[in-house]
């Protein structure tokens, strides 16, 4: 999966914890979700103001998805 690498050298980027990110890919019919855990402290920085860091990782992983033949799905779990 290498939008999960590709989402994954991004959050670790964001985020002051980097041992506490889990990004895991759960597959399903023609959209896959994606879920990524971050500690408490970090979950603002990867939303960000008003959702901007939040929709731009949806869309990089989106981009991502296109090469793929993939639908991603971003879910962040605090």
């Amino acid at each position: 999966m290498q939008a999960g690498i590709l989402l994954e050298y991004i959050v670790e980027s964001l985020v002051s914890n980097r041992e506490e990110i889990k990004i895991e890919e759960i597959p399903g019919g023609e959209e896959n979700v994606v879920e990524v855990r971050v500690a408490d402290n970090d979950v603002g920085k990867i939303i960000g103001k008003n959702g901007s860091v939040a929709r731009s990782l949806r869309t990089v992983l989106m981009a991502s998805g296109m090469k793929d033949k993939k639908n991603y799905i971003l879910e962040i779990i605090d």
